[in-house]
């Protein structure tokens, strides 16, 4: 008869980081549209954080180019884990770091903290697979990008 218990850690709860675990930072100002009717941040915008800060460094790096480059990313798997509310008008920070690098894809693992705040308001990864734009068929990482990303490798 098959278990009807969870696999593996699938339902474990981490804790929350701590800044120390992160080299890099992007900070990110919330808005009045991010609050729901609960008075906190919606579930989903702690996502288009995640994107916002990882895309943001990956523009500021020189590796990515939305308008014109040929490598695009495509992101293949989420998650997070919320420990605190966030809302507006909450300065973030979002710590940045690499978990795993591919020949093709990087785990990111990600932290959104509340200004000064030290332990993570919420927390996840991001699965991304670098395509090129017109095939969107997986493009090895260039050395650049390999170098960039090994700088903040955990």
């Amino acid at each position: 008869m098959p278990s009807t218990k969870p696999h593996g850690d699938a339902m474990s709860r981490p804790e929350p980081l701590e800044r120390s675990a992160f080299s890099v930072f992007r900070l990110l100002q919330s808005r009045w549209a991010d609050n729901d009717i609960y008075g906190h941040m919606n579930n989903v915008v702690h996502y288009a954080l995640f994107d916002t800060a990882i895309n943001g460094w990956l523009v500021e790096r020189g590796l990515l180019d939305m308008h014109n480059g040929s490598t695009i990313g495509l992101v293949v798997e989420t998650g997070c884990h919320y420990f605190a509310e966030l809302a507006f008008p909450d300065t973030i920070d979002a710590g940045i770091a690499v978990e795993r690098i591919g020949s093709s894809s990087v785990i990111y693992r990600i932290a959104l903290f509340r200004e000064k705040d030290m332990t993570a308001a919420a927390q996840g990864r991001f699965v991304h697979v670098y395509v090129d734009r017109e095939t969107r068929r997986p493009r090895r990482l260039d050395p650049h990008w390999r170098e960039t990303l090994e700088g903040v490798l955990l």
